[in-house]
């Protein structure tokens, strides 16, 4: 389905009937990569999943977004289409911490929250940021004389060495920087409703410890590391994923 969302054209998916649950994908995903979680919760729920701007069959942002950004267009999508009273936000990486901001700033009310493999946790890895601005900033000065193809296949090998997701939406970089630099561990401790944290034992983007981080900063919260999973934790153990949430919410 599609809808009109503050100027972007916007793509979501909603299936079953009940309380109404909202998904919320990460970075370089879409709705789509969230099929079988919708399927399994729509046995019970109404779930709604949107492919946020930039992602999927939504349009791009007019100018680089951070996650209140991405926050207060959720907010507006949601009065759009007649969703505002949420039993539960989802979220997974990046979607969960546009989730965390938008439930800390009141754009988005829910009773539940359920965060996978989320992300919002910066500053971790400080030298690990350090190096990828030295690489990026030498790799751009080393492949400035070479052709625009053969310039971009390198660069994309150079993000992925060092573990990076710039690339993976190349118009997207200004918005990416402004996300990566995005800390919501501050609007975390100002979530007060139950909330589930999942994440993959082997996960390397958002490794356990920021799942950790988050069960500190928000009270009322419970923290599951699932083993033999990375980043897409629902989709590496989705059983296990898919029973946790389920209980969860019921």
């Amino acid at each position: 389905m599609q809808v009109v969302v503050d100027s972007l054209l916007t793509q979501y998916a909603r299936r079953g009937s009940g309380k109404t649950v909202l998904i919320l994908h990460g970075w370089g995903d879409n709705s789509k990569g969230m099929v079988a979680l919708v399927s399994e919760l729509a046995q019970k729920y109404d779930v709604i999943a949107v492919d946020l701007p930039g992602f999927g069959g939504t349009q791009q942002p007019p100018q680089a977004w951070d996650l209140t950004n991405y926050a207060q267009f959720v907010r507006h999508f949601l009065q759009k289409i007649d969703a505002t009273d949420l039993y539960a936000v989802v979220g997974h990486s990046n979607g969960g911490g546009v989730a965390v901001r938008g439930l800390a700033k009141g754009m988005l009310t829910a009773q539940k929250l359920v965060l996978l493999g989320s992300a919002g946790i910066r500053g971790e890895y400080k030298g690990r940021n350090k190096a990828l601005r030295i690489v990026a900033k030498t790799g751009k000065a080393l492949t400035m004389p070479l052709p625009k193809s053969v310039k971009s296949k390198l660069q994309r090998k150079v993000y992925k060495t060092i573990g990076s997701d710039m690339l993976v939406v190349e118009s997207l970089q200004e918005t990416f920087k402004k996300v990566v630099n995005d800390d919501v561990r501050a609007d975390a401790a100002q979530v007060a409703v139950p909330t589930l944290i999942v994440y993959g034992q082997n996960d390397e983007q958002t490794p356990p410890r920021y799942g950790e981080i988050f069960k500190q900063a928000i009270a009322t919260s419970q923290l599951h590391v699932i083993p033999d999973a990375g980043h897409f934790v629902h989709l590496d153990q989705p059983q296990k994923t898919t029973s946790l949430i389920k209980e969860f919410l019921a």
